[in-house]
């Protein structure tokens, strides 16, 4: 095991060495310059070759990528062009508030599909069945801003409830927290909930069909201890995979719901990056990004030799 983390881990490395030369490269290629955005309208000639000359863009593009991986190494990831604060301290002030977003997100998507999947195989043809595949359909089809809408106007305009934006640190006031992960957790948490209720649904059904699972309810075991013992552990294996990537994908910011909630997260950082064309701040967030799906990755790879005796890392 030791051997096959040290192993991903060197191969994590040389993953994100081509992401931070593929967004360099992009980058690149990008119209306008990013100091005059900087800037602004109004700047004198000195200024503008001194900002130029403190980002290293005077610079050849190969000695600028060769410095920018070199102090990466380091944890500088350079100095944004539009606050001229550490992109490393910005990136790490967002990452709270999409850490907390992302997993309360899953584990609300956990709780609705788990029951629904399950129950809809165990029952399968039943108008509950179908009820949840049209609530999974739903999920999928529906766009998660359309949701996000009308949970504002819902919960927040109508019933006021719930703030319809902002965020609070869980830390310094947790109720204040919950009340506004709330709306943005739930609109993104059925999207991801109707993905696993479908995933959970298909993996019992097929575990029900096995032979062992036959053999078991043959000998006269409880069909609940079946349940449990046999199909539950063998299905939710492949579901691991279907987590990690949603978490993944989550933990890079969902742009449109934090934009949505004016959520301080990840997301909303590289939107606004983008927009400023602040490139330090975008190339940190990316390979902040890419990072935190490779260790996700590494994690369930990990999970699944614990959850599967017979599955052996290599």
């Amino acid at each position: 095991m030791t051997r096959f983390v040290l192993r991903r881990l060197l191969q994590s490395g040389v993953v994100l060495l081509g992401v931070t030369l593929v967004v360099f490269l992009l980058l690149q290629l990008v119209p306008g310059d990013p100091v005059r955005v900087a800037l602004g309208t109004r700047f004198d000639p000195e200024t503008y070759e001194a900002l130029r000359s403190r980002a290293g863009l005077d610079r050849p593009l190969p000695v600028q990528y060769a410095s920018y991986v070199g102090h990466a190494l380091t944890g500088d990831l350079g100095v944004s062009f539009r606050s001229g604060r550490p992109v490393t301290a910005i990136v790490l002030e967002r990452l709270p508030a999409t850490l907390s977003l992302a997993l309360t997100a899953v584990v609300f998507a956990l709780l609705v599909a788990f029951p629904l999947g399950v129950l809809s195989a165990l029952r399968s043809g039943s108008v509950f069945d179908h009820a949840a595949r049209v609530f999974s359909q739903f999920g999928v089809s529906v766009p998660d801003f359309w949701m996000g809408i009308m949970g504002i106007l819902l919960f927040a305009g109508v019933l006021g409830w719930f703030p319809p934006s902002g965020y609070v640190a869980l830390t310094k006031d947790p109720v204040g927290w919950l009340s506004h992960v709330f709306l943005p957790a739930v609109t993104v948490g059925l999207v991801t909930a109707s993905i696993l209720t479908r995933f959970i649904r298909s993996s019992v059904l097929e575990v029900l069909a096995e032979d062992y699972v036959r053999t078991a309810e043959a000998k006269g075991l409880p069909t609940r201890l079946v349940v449990v013992r046999h199909v539950l552990r063998n299905a939710l294996i492949p579901v691991v995979t279907v987590v990690a990537v949603q978490l993944a994908s989550l933990l890079g910011g969902v742009i449109v719901i934090e934009v949505l909630f004016a959520w301080p997260g990840v997301g909303r950082l590289t939107y606004d990056a983008v927009q400023a064309r602040d490139y330090p701040v975008l190339q940190g967030a990316v390979l902040l990004v890419a990072a935190l799906f490779l260790l996700v990755n590494l994690l369930v790879d990990v999970l699944y030799a614990r959850l599967d005796p017979r599955i052996r890392v290599r």
